[in-house]
């Protein structure tokens, strides 16, 4: 039986390998082979080549499909010294990965060499329980999870769509959520409102919402603005620096509002909207797509447009449409999958049908189009004709 040594000479025999300087000068090139560091965590926590992907030895065999699909992508795998990692090479070859090598000397000649290296930022072992199921996906993993950590995303209410939307942006490790909303909890909100309880009635929304999340996940952090939002108030809160705006308002002045503002200020908008059994979802990017007035140029008249509390909604339907917005930012944060950007979602909860309309960019928009003509805050309750109203 051959020893350690023997069987690693031979492996070493049997696969291609480069020096340090030899990858060094690859990783510089603009068609850098990818890096794979088959190290353990500690060792990779203390430094690791940029842009490096890290698959424990470990887990090597049950994870490389997923992170690197394509079997002709040049990889080149490193270890702390070499053997390591020949084995791994070794291995990929036999999975039928056809352009491999071993990096001579691993990770210690790289360092000694004096290239660059990376320190990553590294999750709390707490952290790292508590978002382990987002760890083991390829398209988050740890830099996604630091993104979602880093990321900060304004709900506009705290209602029907902010509730759901807010608890599992919250779970998730968003690590701040602003909420505006002016109202306090009423009982008639718990039918659909699930961010609050029946020991919140007569609390505002905000603070019964800020208690609910950070009880949830103490990662999260909620900037709570109990005001209405408006034409006066709205570049105040914009300027504390939002990535994504998750629509949750019930009337049409505040929807045109947070469209103008998010055009100008380029930040995205997941809308959503919902009427007794039927819900849409859509995503408005700047400039990338449609906004909402390319959808909605006018408003539609107000008896014709009956809000949640004059018409109804069924209990559950907000927590669909509500996650779905939910899933959607997620998605803009982490910039991975097809957003809704161009695409209208309609919901029928009574049928369970999903459909989808193509919404196109209007070049002749007044807002977002080649010539604009509204570029500044309108009184968006007299363009839309309707009695002031918060959001729900």
């Amino acid at each position: 039986m051959p020893s350690y040594r023997e069987l690693l000479s031979q492996v070493r025999a049997e696969i291609e390998e480069i020096t340090a300087s030899e990858a060094r000068d690859l990783h510089a090139s603009e068609a850098a082979p990818l890096f794979l560091d088959v190290r353990e965590r500690d060792e990779w926590e203390e430094g690791h080549i940029p842009g490096a992907v890290f698959v424990p030895r470990g887990t090597l065999e049950g994870r490389i499909e997923a992170l690197v699909p394509d079997r002709t992508r040049e990889l080149v795998v490193y270890c702390a010294g070499g053997s390591r990692s020949a084995f791994a090479t070794k291995s990929l070859e036999e999975l039928g990965y056809t352009s491999v090598r071993n990096l001579i000397g691993g990770f210690t000649d790289w360092k000694r060499s004096g290239f660059d290296i990376a320190t990553p930022r590294t999750l709390s072992p707490d952290q790292r329980a508590r978002y382990s199921r987002h760890l083991l996906i390829p398209e988050v993993g740890e830099a996604g999870q630091h993104k979602l950590l880093d990321a900060r995303v304004l709900l506009i209410g705290a209602g029907g769509l902010g509730s759901p939307a807010s608890l599992y942006l919250a779970a998730a490790g968003v690590g701040t959520l602003g909420i505006v909303d002016d109202d306090i909890v009423d009982d008639s909100n718990l039918q659909r409102q699930i961010v609050h309880s029946t020991d919140r009635l007569g609390e505002p929304k905000v603070l019964s919402a800020k208690r609910t999340i950070e009880a949830l996940n103490p990662d999260v952090q909620v900037e709570a603005y109990q005001e209405r939002l408006t034409s006066e108030n709205i570049e105040r809160i914009l300027a504390d620096s939002w990535d994504v705006i998750v629509d949750g308002a019930d009337n049409f002045p505040t929807r045109y509002l947070v469209n103008d503002a998010s055009v100008w200020h380029g930040i995205p908008v997941v809308h959503g909207s919902i009427y007794r059994f039927e819900g849409q979802a859509t995503v408005f990017e700047p400039y990338a797509g449609p906004c909402y007035r390319c959808l909605f140029p006018q408003p539609p008249p107000p008896e014709l447009a009956p809000s949640c509390a004059e018409g109804g909604v069924l209990g559950v339907l907000p927590g669909i449409i509500g996650s779905i917005q939910a899933n959607e930012a997620l998605k803009l944060i982490l910039d991975t999958g097809d957003t809704l950007t161009g695409r209208l979602l309609l919901f029928d909860a009574l049928g369970a049908t999903f459909d989808e309309v193509s919404v196109k960019r209007d070049p002749a928009c007044p807002v977002c189009g080649e010539h604009p003509t509204i570029t500044e805050y309108v009184d968006y309750v007299e363009f839309c004709q309707a009695p002031r109203g918060v959001v729900s």
